[in-house]
């Protein structure tokens, strides 16, 4: 206690509003934390704000002083920046909002500022300050503001014009954006006939005639501001119709951006609304301030910035890849067995695939060349096989589980939750057939090709010590569930990929270009043009997610060498086709080989590994983007238990 009494008399010693700028505002900042040292208890920074009104209250001189340093605070710093701007990314770009954060992060703030955004940001860095803010009594609430500004001085409408300015400001913003072509052009034609732009300069130019220079009747000042807010919603409503075309037009995360900075601002100008109108001014700034806190804190973190972006591209890739995931889940027999005969097709391709990275690995390229060669001849055959309409089994998870996750949409609707344990048994039937259609066939194929090279040119296309190597690293006792795993990232990566080219294909409409352009309708003809522009639209997710996992899967292990990470791919259908060129080179003694059924029984873990991980990552970003909470998750967990205990030959038969 008398610490306190101590800090208390230093404080207001060092209070001179003549002092410079930065002394002036270091003493505003050594109150706040004079109050901050109570933390965590909100009672006792309640009560050394408390001592310090009583203080100022109690001592004329003191309190003249600080009255003093309130006219020259509100005259020279800009608090406009602070009621309309703060909290706003100025930004688009994540990389350069990231290095603009971290900047602020390393290099320290200085008071010696005019912004009021920056002072706020210095004094009040803690989230344990908006809490004992908003727990201020009113009376404590109305002797602050009347010790700093009494009613006889120019003090009393700085408020109110600060709070006009920043209004007018705000809806600048929302006027210049919501005009924007982007924007504009994505909204309703609903949206667009009501003008609601048009005429929201007006309304707060209404609204402020009203507060400052009206007959101040509450009529009319009630009318304009209704007038107001009805206009905000109206603006608002227009805005949320550009979601609506997302879905056909593509998604932009810079759009998508703009649009939440527009609603948030429409909810700050209510916000500011509710401190001019409001009959308890003084608890409606106070909860201003305590929500700047938050803001402020989230502004400056990484880690918001991060989660922020993840989830513009979580929603940005997933309503892509949930479009094409629709076709890899069977539901009924015959699905299933078509599901069977197409996997059985992609394993024929990928026999032939096997032969050819074996006949390309002898060659001996560099370890970079090598690679790219590698895959450059696994994605010839992952879009052959997408041409064919055959399947390879590991690539569907990544693309079925935003599909799947989209049905969670309306997860709290009656039934919601027994559909999506149903498409979950779909699923993993599914991806039972597809993987059994591509190993049963995919080895012997394999096996039956090396066998016919071996006839053709008297050797087989392993020697003994190269054949021995393949069953080895394929073998369970190794580290070939870890690169499995690995294989699972690659393949959720290129599921990634092939959601963000799709979308940027269908936001820059380019099989509308391809079909109606006059330079490629000249071409290449009307009809053959509306052609090229269907299949362009309807196979460039799969040509995506093919190139790009076919050359990752070639080059992912040379870049890992080069560093030093041995890293290897275990794809289950190109294990399995190895390890049947392998078997040729030792005929039938194979099978008296442990080596060979070690390396049989990591195929079954292979195949599991390889779709529970790019299945598991993939869900994890579609359930962010559909903003499905833990509570929920935990629901879906337990409804997939319960089925699995009640009914589990479910998962696997049709």
């Amino acid at each position: 206690m008398p610490r306190k009494s101590h800090d208390l008399h230093r404080l207001l010693a060092e209070l001179d509003p003549h002092a410079e700028i930065a002394e002036r505002h270091l003493w505003l900042i050594h109150v706040l934390e004079w109050v901050r040292t109570a933390q965590p208890s909100i009672e006792v920074a309640i009560g050394r704000v408390e001592s310090l009104v009583a203080a100022f209250e109690n001592n004329a001189e003191a309190r003249a002083r600080l009255q003093t340093w309130w006219l020259i605070l509100i005259d020279r710093v800009d608090i406009t920046t602070l009621l309309a701007d703060f909290g706003f990314a100025p930004r688009t770009a994540m990389i350069t909002e990231a290095s603009e954060r971290l900047r602020n992060k390393i290099l320290p703030g200085t008071p010696e500022t005019i912004d009021a955004s920056e002072l706020f940001t210095i004094a009040m860095p803690s989230e344990f300050d908006a809490r004992w803010l908003t727990a201020l009594p009113e009376p404590l609430l109305k002797r602050i503001a009347a010790l700093v500004a009494p009613a006889e001085s120019q003090g009393a409408s700085f408020w109110q014009h600060a709070l006009l300015n920043a209004i007018t400001y705000c809806a600048g913003q929302i006027l210049s954006n919501g005009f924007a072509p982007e924007l504009r052009l994505r909204m309703s034609e609903e949206a667009r006939d009501a003008r609601p732009f048009h005429d929201l300069i007006r309304d707060v130019e209404s609204l402020r005639v009203e507060v400052l220079h009206g007959l101040r009747t509450p009529d009319r000042l009630n009318e304009a501001e209704r007038r107001l807010r009805e206009r905000l919603d109206a603006c608002r409503a227009a805005i949320g119709t550009v979601y609506n075309h997302f879905g056909d037009e593509g998604i932009s995360v810079g759009l998508v951006f703009r649009v939440r900075q527009l609603r948030t601002r429409i909810v700050r100008i209510r916000q500011l609304l509710d401190c001019l109108t409001s009959e308890r001014p003084e608890q409606e700034a106070v909860r201003l301030l305590a929500g700047f806190v938050s803001v402020g804190r989230e502004r400056r973190s990484l880690r918001s910035l991060i989660a922020t972006n993840s989830s513009l591209l979580a929603a940005k890739v997933t309503e892509r890849s949930a479009e094409t995931g629709e076709h890899y889940i069977t539901r009924n027999g015959k699905e299933y067995l078509q599901m069977l005969r197409r996997a059985a097709g992609g394993g024929m391709v990928m026999s032939v695939t096997t032969m050819v990275k074996f006949g390309l690995a002898a060659l001996a390229f560099s370890a970079f060349w090598g690679g790219f060669w590698a895959g450059i001849n696994y994605a010839l055959s992952f879009v052959l096989i997408q041409l064919l309409h055959y399947t390879v089994a590991t690539k569907q998870p990544a693309m079925t589980a935003p599909a799947m996750a989209s049905k969670l949409k309306n997860i709290n609707e009656e039934g919601a939750i027994e559909s999506f344990v149903d498409e979950v048994a779909n699923l993993t039937r599914t991806q039972v057939a597809a993987i059994l259609g591509n190993v049963l066939v995919v080895f012997p194929g394999a096996l039956l090709l090396a066998m016919l090279f071996s006839q053709m040119f008297g050797s087989p296309p392993l020697d003994t010590e190269h054949a021995t190597q393949v069953v080895d690293s394929l073998s369970l006792l190794g580290p070939s569930v870890l690169f499995a795993a690995f294989t699972g990232v690659l393949l959720f990566a290129s599921s990634l990929i092939a959601g963000w080219v799709e979308n940027w294909f269908v936001l820059n409409r380019l099989d509308s270009a391809m079909r109606y352009n006059p330079t490629i309708t000249r071409m290449l003809g009307r009809e053959r043009a509306k052609r090229w522009g269907s299949f362009w639209r309807y196979n460039i997710s799969g040509f995506a997610a093919n190139i790009s996992l076919g050359l990752m899967l070639g080059l992912a292990p040379s870049v890992a060498g080069f560093f030093g990470l041995g890293l290897e791919v275990r794809h289950v259908t190109l294990s399995s086709g190895q390890l049947g060129v392998a078997s040729a080179t030792f005929g039938w003694e194979v099978i008296h080989d442990h080596a060979f059924w070690w390396a049989v029984a990591m195929l079954p873990f292979n195949g599991a590994i390889n779709v529970l991980v790019s299945f598991y990552l993939a869900f994890r970003m579609a359930l962010r983007a559909q903003n499905v909470t833990g509570v929920e998750r935990s629901r879906i967990y337990a409804a997939i238990r319960q089925r699995l205990r009640k009914r589990p030959l479910s998962f696997f038969k049709p």
